[in-house]
């Protein structure tokens, strides 16, 4: 059986940010995805654009929460293809750039590899089966990473989790993005009130079955392309794989009756569906309760960890979980939350890091620090940590932070 340093499981930016910096630190690396290409929720769920990473500290000098390795894949994807903002991007040439980030780095990958069992031996994560083309195939390593979104690897070893809010576990309702092309877009701007109006009166005569309160549109993917984050799938566990297979349809029936809708503008009168996610999009399933759990009153109060990893201000985002709305707690400019490394911290084994958005986090805190740039600030810290355990034959709660934090900002991640 092949051995490895540390088997990070989801190609998602978390897990490739997370194999390429234990890899540049010396590991012998495989990221397992069970997707063809990486990039996660960007690559296969079309989510689209990337939320503002920076606060403006000065109106001419805003500081960037999520460096490092981040700002170094944005970089490399923007010298194929130079986005018309800042947070904008080509989800198609990212897929190329992590691949080329995970080969320079000697990251061993295998694609089309479904996570299905993990043995755990004592205090530790011993090997982790997946299903793959010709069977079942088992591999070990030192140490594991689950960059996996949905918690599947903590859940499957038995670590402490929860599904939800608190109250009901109902999540953060799926969505299904979709994109139109051939549309007149100044038209279409100057239309989209009258479009919103139509939306609101076809949802209260029970011609809609999308529960959300209004259409929510991006541009930057195209000329003549608009891209819709605005499918509600609520009440559906992310877990339940009937569940999630309902989902799917469902979304797919909105947006069969959103491009009728549509279809009555004069904007849109010749639109046409350019592309469907993959896959539905999940904002939260499973949640870590780790060593520490990160809380909304934490991140409210700005709190400085003293084993800060990764810092963050995306406001605190929860679509509702049972229907209509969408509530919004927004940070002053110029502040922002740091997260500890202790949240990535599993209570039960000594080898085993989660990170991403199944961090350690309650319902209310993960809203906000779900988000793709700060999902990479994760896996780089993750992946890092990994690295000054292995190298000083330590594990995730012996592990000296402030060395974790001294390689993470030698490597230009924002930690402070």
């Amino acid at each position: 059986m092949e051995r490895y340093d540390l088997i990070v499981v989801g190609g998602g930016l978390t897990g490739v940010a997370a194999a390429v910096s234990a890899a540049r630190e010396g590991l012998k690396v495989l990221l397992a995805e069970r997707n063809g290409s990486c990039g996660g929720a960007l690559a296969n769920n079309l989510v689209f654009p990337f939320m503002e990473w920076w606060t403006p500290l000065k109106a001419e000098n805003p500081k960037e929460l999520s460096a490092g390795i981040f700002a170094e894949m944005r970089e490399r994807v923007n010298g194929y293809h130079t986005p018309d903002k800042k947070h904008h991007f080509s989800s198609e040439y990212f897929k190329i750039v992590l691949d080329e980030m995970l080969e320079e780095a000697g990251v061993t990958v295998l694609f089309h590899a479904a996570l299905c069992q993990v043995r755990t031996e004592g205090d530790g994560v011993k090997s982790l089966v997946f299903s793959v083309k010709n069977g079942l195939l088992e591999l070990e390593a030192d140490f594991y990473v689950d960059a996996s979104g949905d918690g599947d690897l903590m859940a499957f070893a038995g670590c402490d989790f929860c599904v939800g809010r608190s109250e009901d576990g109902y999540c953060q309702p799926m969505t299904t993005c979709f994109r139109l092309g051939n549309i007149d877009i100044k038209r279409f701007r100057e239309e989209l009130p009258e479009i919103q109006k139509k939306y609101k009166e076809e949802q209260a005569k029970g011609n809609l079955i999308n529960p959300r309160e209004n259409l929510l549109v991006f541009f930057g993917t195209g000329t003549g392309v608009v891209h819709f984050n605005t499918t509600r799938v609520v009440k559906h566990d992310p877990t339940d794989p009937f569940a999630v297979s309902r989902a799917e349809i469902l979304a797919r029936k909105q947006i069969r009756e959103l491009v009728a809708l549509l279809k009555d503008f004069e904007s849109c009168k010749n639109a046409e569906i350019l592309s469907i996610a993959a896959e539905i999009g999940v904002r939260e399933s499973r949640k870590l309760r780790g060593v520490h759990v990160l809380t909304q009153e934490e991140l409210k109060d700005c709190t400085r960890f003293e084993d800060s990893i990764a810092l963050g201000n995306y406001d605190i985002d929860i679509h509702s979980p049972t229907g209509s709305g969408t509530s919004h707690y927004y940070f002053p400019d110029g502040t922002y939350y740091t997260i500890p490394y202790r949240s990535l911290v599993p209570k039960e084994y000594g080898n085993l890091l989660v990170a991403g958005r199944c961090l350690s986090a309650t319902h209310e805190a993960q809203a906000s620090v779900r988000i793709m740039p700060i999902c990479a600030t994760l896996g780089q810290a993750a992946g890092t940590a990994v690295a000054v355990m292995k190298n000083k034959g330590q594990d995730n709660k012996t592990v000296d932070v402030k060395e974790v934090q001294r390689i993470l900002e030698e490597n230009g991640a924002a930690i402070r």
